[in-house]
């Protein structure tokens, strides 16, 4: 959960990043936290162990997504054990967190299989991710999260993005106050952060601050490049981090 010295600095700005200009991007523009992935364009991956290694030197705290592959939160034994290890592999990198969630075919949290991933995590911080978004009964989820042990739930209230999904947002932030941070992710940009800032309880906001660049046409011939790439921008940053300060317009 966010601690009370977190609470004296003001609401907190968490990017996710997927590589190592991003990272430094994020911490030149003044995040306060990482989230990292591998493959942003997928909705995230779990990030290499050497860029976890990489990024555990940062001078802000860094928590891995676990996600092993695109699509559902449904995983399978093999993947299960795959995600154990890459949660080991956080902790001995030295990160500070890990971002976990485990959806079952009944379309709720899978208790069972995120307790396991929990122990594998002891002693890292947890976020719950946004496989909060696919569930069936966000409020039993929620539920669910605090008795884990939670500190954080990311979602966008169920819905593409989370200013579509923000009255959500607020019924959840409500229903976890004092309990659990709720932090809003999917779309939030500068001009749009104040609209969760001013959600009760709201103290942290999740963000790639990203921008299209160019591809380089020979890569995107053969594959290796989309014609438009998105990098971490340290501008964005910096403007969405202004967002959270007292005394902002």
């Amino acid at each position: 959960m966010v601690t009370s010295r977190e609470k004296a600095a003001g609401p907190l700005l968490e990017i996710c990043v997927d590589d190592v200009a991003g990272l430094d991007a994020a911490v030149a523009g003044g995040a306060d936290r990482i989230e990292l992935c591998s493959a942003l364009g997928s909705g995230g991956l779990t990030p290499s162990r050497g860029f976890m290694v990489v990024a555990a030197k940062a001078p802000i705290p860094v928590h891995a997504l676990i996600r092993p592959r695109a699509g559902g939160f449904i995983f399978s034994e093999a993947e299960v054990a795959l995600m154990e290890a890459d949660i080991v592999a956080a902790r001995e990198a030295g990160l500070a967190g890990v971002v976990i969630g485990v959806t079952t075919p009944a379309g709720a949290l899978d208790k069972d299989v995120i307790r396991r991933l929990i122990d594998a995590a002891q002693g890292l911080d947890l976020t719950l991710h946004r496989a909060i978004d696919v569930v069936e009964d966000m409020d039993a989820a929620l539920d669910l999260a605090i008795e884990l042990g939670f500190s954080r739930v990311l979602t966008s209230g169920g819905a593409r993005h989370a200013e579509e999904g923000i009255d959500v947002i607020a019924r959840l932030a409500k229903r976890g106050s004092g309990r659990v941070s709720i932090m809003p992710g999917g779309g939030v940009r500068p001009e749009n952060a104040g609209r969760f800032l001013a959600i009760a309880g709201v103290r942290e906001l999740h963000a790639s601050c990203s921008r299209a660049g160019i591809g380089e046409p020979r890569l995107t011939e053969l594959g290796f490049s989309t014609e438009a790439p998105r990098y971490t921008d340290a501008d964005i940053v910096r403007l969405l981090k202004a967002q959270l300060r007292p005394g902002r317009d």
